[in-house]
């Protein structure tokens, strides 16, 4: 079988031999009825099967060519210094208003070439934006600052065991972590959250003057009304952005508090059972 295999490999090697010595012209005549050749073999034997020796050539030919032409790997980017690195982020924190480019401009001023899309990328990276939003505080800084004259509210859905569905109003002071229960009822109406609404204030008496902000969803239960009772008392409702709960995380929170350690583990009855459950 060896021998057979090497016979086969001395027989062609010599063939190409000889097409070494023929011109270009009876070569591609050749190419071209070999071809055609093997279109014919390949409509009558979908698939073939070679021989070993015939896998030998194949084989050897695209480890020859894989041999000539390795070319070494592209260098890319040369990569940025820890240092330069530092030095962007302070920039841009230091310097909220300065741009992409304002910060590659300054950089080239201390002897420093780089690219603007470079400087964007480090800047991402760090997980600061373009130069107007970092002017201006976020959202968590805007909480935390505020604090003390912010107000969250929200609806607490909860079934009864007849089916029925009864909406619970709270609000929640942010500072504190106080929650007030305004009420419960199954048609939340927008005249029903206005009365809530008076209500708090009431509720908050001397207290009402230090809030100035109280953040909803975008609820059409709550109505203009209701926005119209808390301006009226120089407090700015800020409506959170549609399918956003994350932006009203301390009612949400409250939300979940309230369903895993009490309205999980009991069966409301109805309106007047819940109001029991949960005085306001």
């Amino acid at each position: 079988m060896l021998l057979r295999l090497l016979y086969r490999l001395v027989v062609r090697v010599f063939g190409w031999l000889v097409l070494l010595a023929r011109g270009s012209a009876s070569k591609e005549v050749e190419i071209l009825v070999l071809r055609h050749e093997v279109a014919v073999l390949r409509r009558q034997v979908p698939q073939p099967r070679p021989a070993r020796a015939d896998r030998a050539l194949p084989a050897w030919h695209r480890r020859l060519v894989k041999k000539k032409w390795t070319y070494p790997a592209k260098q890319g980017r040369p990569l940025i210094s820890e240092e330069i690195r530092d030095l962007i982020v302070r920039l841009a924190r230091e310097n909220p208003r300065w741009g992409h480019r304002r910060i590659q401009g300054e950089l080239l001023g201390l002897g420093y070439r780089m690219g603007e899309g470079t400087v964007r990328r480090v800047l991402a990276a760090a997980g600061l934006g373009p130069a107007p939003r970092r002017a201006s505080p976020t959202w968590r800084q805007f909480l935390i600052s505020q604090a003390s004259g912010i107000l969250a509210c929200d609806f607490l859905h909860v079934d009864t065991v007849f089916l029925k569905r009864l909406y619970v109003l709270f609000v929640m002071e942010i500072e504190t972590r106080r929650v007030h229960i305004l009420g419960a009822t199954a048609n939340p109406t927008g005249a029903w959250t206005a009365q809530q609404a008076r209500r708090l204030l009431t509720g908050l008496g001397e207290r009402a003057d230090r809030f100035r902000f109280l953040i909803r969803d975008r609820d059409g239960k709550f109505g203009r009304a209701f926005d119209e009772v808390l301006i009226g008392a120089d407090v700015r409702v800020l409506k959170i952005p549609p399918r956003s709960p994350r932006a009203n995380a301390f009612a949400e929170r409250v939300v979940g508090t309230l369903r895993r350690e009490c309205h999980d583990h009991l069966i409301i009855y109805g309106e007047r059972h819940l109001r029991t459950l949960s005085p306001g």
